[in-house]
């Protein structure tokens, strides 16, 4: 069982830059970030493996920047340039071996374990 907490959350205006950060319990192979807005979908955004290959969704590319700190157990995303439309809630997870490899980051149904998540609301 591997635990993940998020954290960084929060509101800010648009153009505005937000850090989230994730604690995992066990290093994972392949980790990435997911969000869901109001009344949406799951999506993934951000995924990343254990040697530093990312993988971006189009709605994010140049704009958000997927990272990690082995020594920590910990994930980061810094999130630039942010929109309205980035309001959601946003989720650290561990998927399935190979997912992140990928030229997208995988879908909601490769995810072996799921934080809680965190609130980012974008201010227009």
């Amino acid at each position: 069982q591997v635990q993940l907490v998020e954290s960084g959350g929060g509101s800010v205006q648009v153009g505005g830059s937000l850090r989230l950060s994730c604690v995992g319990s066990h290093r994972s192979e392949c980790m990435g970030w997911f969000r869901q807005g109001p009344g949406g979908e799951r999506e993934g955004i951000a995924a990343i493996d254990t040697d530093g290959r990312t993988s971006y969704a189009e709605s994010v590319k140049g704009r958000f920047t997927i990272s990690q700190d082995h020594a920590k157990n910990t994930l980061y995303l810094e999130m630039n340039a942010l929109k309205p439309s980035d309001t959601s809630m946003y989720y650290c997870a561990v998927a399935a071996s190979g997912t992140c490899t990928w030229r997208e980051p995988p879908p909601p149904n490769f995810v072996d374990y799921w934080g809680k998540g965190t609130l980012v609301t974008i201010r227009s």
